[in-house]
């Protein structure tokens, strides 16, 4: 469970943003102690993340820190693995005691029964290559032959394959995602809220009496949802606090 008020934010791509987005990022997660009971990272924090042996990616180190005194400060920090940081594990989880999840979570979430997934390799057509691709790319096998890669050659080769997935945005304008959060909403037993990244569209949406959401991506703007039992909101954090874009209030 994570408790309101949460805090929902996607695609920061640390290690290939600007060092802006990361100063951002940075006072946004500071402030949070003074409102917030939970976090809800929806993947692509970094956008490369691997863990040697005994090594890590030197990349947006001070905002893994900043979660990890968070979770010292008693604000659960759950992590959904993106695309770009899906070879998470130990460090994350027993070092830094965070909850890092590999696919889709569901569970009450400020209030409210929800489901968070990144979004990648949801779309049927469109993804199909990526999926098939995927497998490969997460089976365990491939993650021991990559460990015995260089870290900083195994860097490089993951920022260059990276590139084109982090700078294009999908061609549908995240239309796609939407078709596939349309469909889960209208099936039985569907969430209450549900979650995707991925596409770096923000969006709050009412669907079938359910709420769809997209915190969009940190790396373009600094927007996030805030979670509360009455209302799901998106936000654009300014520099010293947030301003409020859309705010969707639960059906009675």
């Amino acid at each position: 469970m994570l408790s309101a008020p949460c805090y929902v934010f996607a695609d920061a791509h640390l290690g290939a943003a600007p060092a802006e987005t990361e100063r951002d990022l940075l006072a946004f997660l500071r402030g949070l102690p003074s409102d917030a009971k939970s976090v809800a990272i929806n993947g692509d924090l970094f956008d490369f993340w691997f863990e040697w042996r005994h090594v890590v990616p030197r990349s947006g180190l001070r905002v893994v820190a900043e979660l990890s005194r968070l979770r010292d400060a008693g604000i659960a920090v759950t992590w959904i693995a993106g695309n770009h940081d899906c070879w998470g594990g130990e460090v994350l989880r027993d070092d830094l005691g965070l909850d890092y999840h590999i696919g889709p979570w569901r569970g009450m979430l400020g209030g409210w029964d929800t489901m968070i997934e990144h979004g990648d390799g949801l779309r049927a057509n469109e993804d199909a290559p990526y999926r098939r691709m995927r497998a490969v790319l997460r089976h365990p096998l491939s993650k021991r032959l990559f460990r015995w890669i260089h870290p900083d050659w195994g860097t490089a080769i993951a920022r260059r394959s990276s590139h084109t997935s982090r700078n294009m945005r999908p061609r549908d304008g995240g239309e796609g995602l939407r078709k596939v959060a349309e469909l889960r909403l209208a099936a039985a037993g569907a969430p209450e809220l549900l979650i995707f990244g991925h596409s770096h569209v923000a969006t709050l949406e009412r669907m079938h009496a359910r709420v769809f959401a997209n915190p969009g991506a940190w790396l373009d703007e600094p927007r996030f949802l805030r979670v509360v039992p009455e209302r799901v909101e998106l936000r654009r954090w300014n520099g010293r606090g947030s301003d409020v874009e859309q705010v969707l209030e639960r059906l009675p």
